[in-house]
């Protein structure tokens, strides 16, 4: 069936931030709904109409169209869509749960970003109610201030420093096994969000009872990353970043910057509320949504956990294992790169190289690429490799076969080794999720053509 274009509008707007005002941008449709899901079989053809005041690009999280449909600029197939004017999209879509972000500057830290779900017809038959939920941090400050504190042209305010080691600017510095300290979260923001909602007040979300809920996280936080709490509930985790995985059952799940999970959920035949909670790393602040049958009573909970959460790791990638796996094929290209930075001075990199003199890796189409990313930095960094999705293949040198992903998480001072096919050709961003990250330098391309 061929579909009419969709029509998306990146505006500015005004929310309501723990009631106070707040001037952000938006990506919507023209019946105001935030951004886009798509039937099965449905092309990604895309019109999107620049209203606000100022130059964008948005890029397809998730999606792997030809390169010039990429949604970014800094491989110079595009230029920035200029205000009042427009672009057109057209490509296959990849199923799954995924999202739409600014790609220019530092326009995501003030909500350019919409989910993007692609609907295959298995989903149809699952017996479940869909509900999304993206996770966004978010200050009333200016982007370029904070990045202006953190890089040091204004001096940041800190609340002290742990012994030996400088505290980032939200005043956390976690011990590592190795003695070393590992930097937690850059920023000190003002809310945590969940579909634009803090919990003072929440999106109550009406279910059936002892029906199924699926879940659909989309973390689209620029620094931060949380941890899922469903409660009393458990729920079943079936995809990561759009991709199927075997089935795991439990209550709490990690998920980094630009990562996404799906997560099945059984729910009781009693009349009551269960909150869903996604908690900063590190720290005590939270956010969240409620799952509510009808006529449940909705107690007040707090933004603020009694206790604070560990940082993220990767006990839950170790466990992934991909329904779809890459097929055996002989290796036909391995790069390794080192994550390279520091808080201070604030500067982040890959082999010492920020993008302004970045180094391609060049691959060669039709081949097996294995990559290996060694973080020699204190912080971890979900890297995101654009037009792929790859699989995870060892963790600190051992060998898994993990999840099929676009964004992973390498840790402080370890590694991660993943695969994909060069079956792409282009050039090709790769690089820290974490936005303030990605601005100091720490993004490289991968890069092919069609010989």
């Amino acid at each position: 069936m061929d579909f009419a274009p969709t029509k998306l509008i990146v505006e500015r707007r005004i929310v309501e931030v723990n009631g106070k005002p707040a001037s952000v941008f938006g990506i919507r449709q023209s019946d105001g709904n935030a951004g886009l899901s798509l039937n099965p079989s449905q092309r990604f053809r895309v019109e999107l109409e620049n209203k606000t005041s100022e130059p964008t690009i948005v890029h397809w999280h998730g999606q792997t169209p030809p390169p010039d449909q990429d949604g970014v600029v800094d491989t110079g197939y595009v230029p920035l869509i200029s205000s009042s004017t427009s672009q057109d999209y057209d490509f296959n879509p990849r199923s799954g749960t995924h999202w739409m972000h600014s790609h220019h500057g530092l326009q995501e830290q003030r909500l350019m970003a919409a989910p993007l779900i692609v609907h295959t017809e298995a989903d149809r038959h699952m017996n479940a109610q869909e509900v999304v939920v993206m996770l966004h941090d978010f200050s009333f400050r200016d982007p370029a201030e904070i990045l202006a504190q953190l890089t040091g042209r204004i001096a940041p305010v800190r609340s002290g420093a742990a012994a030996g080691h400088d505290m980032d600017m939200a005043g956390h510095a976690m011990p590592m096994e190795s003695g070393a300290a590992m930097d937690l979260n850059d920023i000190d923001y003002d809310a945590y969000l969940a579909n634009e909602h803090t919990l003072e007040d929440p999106l109550v979300v009406q279910t059936e009872r002892g029906g199924r809920v699926r879940l659909r996280l989309i973390n689209g936080a620029t620094t931060t990353a949380f941890w899922i709490d469903l409660g009393i509930l458990q729920g079943t985790l079936i995809a990561v970043d759009g991709d199927p995985v075997r089935p795991i059952t439990a209550r709490r799940f990690p998920i980094a910057e630009a990562q996404r999970l799906d997560i099945l959920i059984p729910l009781p035949k009693e009349r009551r509320a269960f909150p869903v909670l996604a908690q900063r790393e590190g720290n005590h602040q939270r956010t969240g949504i409620i799952l509510a049958s009808p006529g449940a009573t909705i107690a007040k909970i707090s933004s603020v956990a009694d206790v604070p959460a560990p940082p993220i790791d990767l006990s839950l990638e170790q466990r992934l294992v991909a329904v779809n796996p890459l097929p055996r094929h002989r290796v036909g290209m391995f790069h390794h790169i080192a994550l390279t930075g520091s808080m201070r001075p604030y500067v982040w990199s890959i082999e010492d190289r920020t993008w302004i003199n970045h180094k391609p890796l060049p691959v060669r189409k039709g081949e097996r690429v294995v990559l290996e990313m060694t973080n020699h930095s204190g912080m971890a960094h979900p890297m995101h490799l654009h037009g792929h999705h790859f699989q995870v293949i060892a963790i600190n040198g051992i060998r898994i076969n993990g999840a099929m992903r676009d964004t992973v998480l390498v840790p402080a001072r370890g590694s991660v080794t993943i695969a994909f096919d060069a079956n792409n050709p282009g050039r090709w961003l790769l690089h820290c999720h974490n936005l303030f990250h990605m601005a100091t330098g720490m993004m490289t391309e991968i890069v092919y053509d069609n010989a």
